[in-house]
């Protein structure tokens, strides 16, 4: 029987995320992986049973983060307007302490590889329709498909992201997100539920 050691399986962990990060899923082969890891291949079997379980592992551990990051001080009862900001900002908290772990969340979760069945959203799923539901219930904004729901509430606020990632604007300018900019487009997202 082979003994586990946490140093190994976290390096394991960190190394392939890295990897899917900066070369996708296709550069990610157990052997590179060993490698990077400073693990012999056979090492990886231990903690994982093959490539799909390391992947879904993987998955479930960032998502367990961001839920943890997500959900802090939120609760499914708050006003819309306070309850929505402070998913902007926990989401920006998020991104930022864990960069790869983001990258390599959007990397998964916009792949086929989220549908497997080891995957599941139910905690931090079940908050947010409870919360849409309730702002649904107090008049506060119109109930809309999931898809319009989540392309108002949240594109700009990615796509500020995503400028503030690259450091530059559409014009090839310097770019940084600050609290004015994000609570600009927040004012700016809010009108346009009413």
């Amino acid at each position: 029987m082979r003994i586990k050691d946490e140093n190994k399986e976290y390096a394991i962990r960190e190394k392939a995320m890295e990897m899917i990060v900066e070369h996708g899923f296709e550069g990610l082969s157990m052997q590179k992986l060993a490698k990077a890891a400073n693990v012999s291949p056979a090492t990886i079997y231990i903690y994982f049973k093959n490539r799909e379980d390391l992947l879904n592992q993987l998955f479930i551990e960032v998502q367990e983060t961001f839920s943890a990051v997500a959900l802090e001080g939120f609760n499914a009862e708050l006003s819309f307007e306070t309850g929505l900001w402070l998913q902007w900002k926990n989401r920006l908290k998020f991104i930022v302490k864990y960069p790869v772990l983001y990258s390599f969340y959007e990397q998964f979760r916009n792949s086929p590889l989220v549908n497997h069945s080891d995957i599941q959203f139910s905690r931090f799923k079940a908050q947010m329709k409870t919360f849409i539901s309730n702002a649904i219930k107090r008049g506060e904004i119109q109930k809309m498909e999931p898809e319009i729901f989540w392309s108002i509430a949240y594109g700009p606020f990615y796509s500020l992201v995503k400028f503030h990632l690259e450091e530059k604007t559409l014009m090839n300018k310097k770019f940084k997100l600050t609290e004015a900019k994000m609570q600009d487009a927040f004012n700016r997202v809010l009108k346009s539920f009413k």
